[in-house]
């Protein structure tokens, strides 16, 4: 079968010459890369990658097709797909699609046959920067135009465009959410993007969940009479979410807070700590971690692209994570009251699990009142 031609091209005018596979046509987006060795299937539907194309630094992928089972939400949110090597093969028994086939139904643009590690290598050296994937226009020239009109990262607001629109409950299967006991503490969780492990996770702690859109306000969530509150991952960059980081601050006060990505950001702007863009973030599976409070390593999931300044925190916020590839912060707790959260993914699906027991900590923080002060 003959290959369609295809080209990615960067703000800078880098050029990567491919052939394409999933839908045809074109797409753009900031180029990251993730170097996780499987979970492209986890990666595609994760909301975080909402507006950014990915590159796979794992060089095949689509191997073991697409099944019913691994997405982290109901659609794929990358904008596109960079891969050196796309196997149109699928072998695995849970497998229904080839990865090809749900790029075309998504709508999603795949470029395959360039050089992932020196496409890699030049966004680690130069930072993540705006791209472009076609099918249809083979000039470069007038790609490179085309991508002045791409929004940078740097000061969008994406959370509430990938937010639900109203509550709901976790699991979504009536029949399952009948046999949740009523006298299950009640977590209201904010959807930034959230992903469906973090519900699966929560649900595995004995809560019963309650998923809200990024807007809701606090006399909202008094309504809803919960005993902890959990913020969500999520595309774009945290500052401008400037309302949604107030509305935090006042909850602090009420109730117990465990935050993950975008929502650990959020906590740090809502106790006046900053956030800031880094120069290719974080995306894969392998990032070490060391947890400043036991001392131990953590082999980590990651996936963002801001961070929040280390120098910029309050006294009322304590440093408990640090990344060990490049020393940003990873994790931090309130002094006081039952506030913790993490930038990395404790959830994370298909792995590694090294940091689960974050939301056992949640637990005991609802469950135990006291849990914070013995902890330390």
């Amino acid at each position: 079968m003959n290959k369609l031609p295809a080209l990615l091209v960067l703000e800078d005018g880098s050029v990567f010459r491919g052939y394409h596979f999933g839908k045809e046509g074109e797409t753009s987006g900031e180029v990251v890369f993730n170097t996780s060795l499987t979970g492209y299937q986890e990666i595609l539907t994760d909301p975080s990658y909402f507006g950014q194309i990915v590159v796979m630094t794992y060089p095949l992928i689509g191997n073991y097709g697409i099944n019913l089972e691994d997405n982290e939400s109901n659609k794929v949110f990358a904008q596109g797909f960079v891969v050196r090597e796309y196997s149109d093969l699928a072998s695995n028994w849970r497998s229904k699609k080839t990865l090809g086939q749900y790029l075309i139904e998504n709508n999603i643009v795949g470029i395959s046959d360039i050089d992932t590690r020196k496409l890699v290598r030049h966004i680690r050296n130069q930072g993540a920067m705006r791209g472009i994937i076609s099918t249809e226009t083979l000039d470069p020239k007038i790609l490179l135009d085309r991508i002045n009109s791409v929004p940078k990262m740097l000061g969008q607001e994406l959370a509430t465009q990938v937010s639900c629109k109203s509550l709901y409950s976790w699991p979504q299967d009536s029949s399952s959410i009948s046999n949740i006991s009523s006298d299950l503490p009640h977590i209201v969780a904010y959807d930034f993007g959230i992903k469906h492990n973090i519900l699966r996770s929560l649900s595995s702690q004995k809560f019963r969940v309650t998923i809200v859109p990024a807007w809701t306000n606090v006399d909202e969530i008094k309504k809803l009479n919960p005993d902890g509150i959990f913020l969500s991952n999520g595309p774009g960059d945290p500052e401008p979410l400037k309302e949604i980081a107030l509305n935090i601050r006042r909850l602090a006060d009420l109730y117990p807070i465990f935050g993950i990505c975008l929502g650990h950001q959020l906590l740090g702007l809502a106790f006046g700590a900053k956030t800031y863009k880094l120069k290719f973030g974080h995306r894969g599976g392998n990032q070490p971690v060391k947890n400043l409070i036991t001392g131990k390593i953590e082999i980590t999931a990651h996936n963002h692209g801001f961070s929040v300044e280390i120098d910029s925190l309050p006294n009322d916020l304590e440093m408990t994570h640090l990344n060990l590839n490049d020393n940003t912060l990873e994790g931090m707790q309130h002094r006081h009251l039952p506030i913790f959260s993490v930038q990395y993914h404790p959830e994370a699906a298909p792995g590694p699990h090294d940091a689960s027991y974050l939301f056992e900590k949640f637990s005991n923080l609802i469950n135990k009142p006291s849990y914070l002060e013995s902890a330390k």
